[in-house]
């Protein structure tokens, strides 16, 4: 194991709750990427109830890439911090330029980390500035910290870059309210990536993806929550009679030159992360 990829893991075993993490790979996750044509690929999930970390392509969930709409997630805890957006029902005017018609209007938060609207956040990171949106980078060591020069797009331009050992790193950081923002504002963004809510299990994310050129990489990270119904003791703290178990995941893929569906883009990564929290037990098959 090179010493890269060893000190790359070595930042999941510091933050981890217990020295005994263990480190295991899932060679057989490759098949969910194969048969969807899907060459250059990695899957991360951590395991925090039994503190074990699962991974498909090691080398691959070392890499840094730009994170596209993932930094929806930092850029709205920045907004919630600093006030910039006083709640997740900030809206913002759209600037009427034709882009695509659910981006084409005026719109929250809410809506906005939903249809992942660009212009909607790029207005966010204006308001926040280059001074405070680089003190919260460096005070997260949010993957190579890196603005550039433009407060617009250095997100997707490839300054900023983040492996998915890193996202996974701010994920549970965040679903711990542990990151160095106030609880409401990580509570609110929680909220924000909530997309399935059933009885067996809750699952957060977000999508993105980089077009550079002719390489493109569709990431998709969040977490899930199983829950077990369980009668509690009377003088229990948790009055639901229910427990939440967290997995946290990073999926990261180039997606095939020759692909022009959209697919890729949009279902593809989906029913890939259903597969994988299946094949674990994470939701139910």
């Amino acid at each position: 194991m090179s010493k890269r990829i060893l000190f790359s893991f070595s930042i999941l075993l510091i933050f981890s709750s217990c020295y005994q993490t263990r480190i295991k790979e899932k060679k057989e996750w490759g098949i969910f990427f194969d048969k969807k044509g899907i060459k250059n690929a990695c899957f991360e999930l951590i395991d925090h109830t039994h503190e074990s970390v699962y991974y498909y392509n090691l080398d691959r969930c070392s890499q840094r890439f730009t994170p596209a709409s993932t930094f929806k997630i930092f850029n709205s805890l920045v907004a919630l911090e600093t006030a910039v957006a006083p709640n997740d029902l900030l809206i913002i005017k759209w600037d009427s330029t034709k882009r695509m018609p659910e981006w084409d209007k005026d719109m929250d938060m809410r809506e906005a980390f939903k249809v992942s609207c660009v212009p909607y956040y790029q207005e966010i990171a204006r308001r926040i500035g280059p001074g405070r949106m680089q003190h919260f980078l460096d005070t997260v060591k949010y993957g190579n910290m890196n603005m550039g020069t433009h407060i617009n797009d250095f997100w997707l331009n490839d300054s900023l870059k983040i492996s998915a050992d890193e996202q996974l790193t701010f994920l549970k950081k965040m679903y711990f309210t542990e990151l160095p923002f106030s609880e409401r504002a990580q509570r609110m963004v929680k909220v924000l990536m909530l997309k399935e809510q059933t009885p067996l299990y809750n699952l957060y994310y977000k999508t993105g993806t980089s077009i550079r050129g002719t390489k493109k990489i569709a990431w998709i990270i969040g977490f899930a929550e199983r829950i077990l119904n369980i009668k509690e003791e009377k003088e229990s703290m948790n009055k639901t009679d229910q427990r939440y178990y967290p997995y946290f995941f990073a999926e990261n893929f180039e997606i095939p030159e020759n692909d022009t569906s959209n697919d890729l883009m949009q279902e593809t990564r989906l029913t890939i992360l259903h597969e994988i929290l299946k094949d674990y037990g994470v939701i139910p098959k």
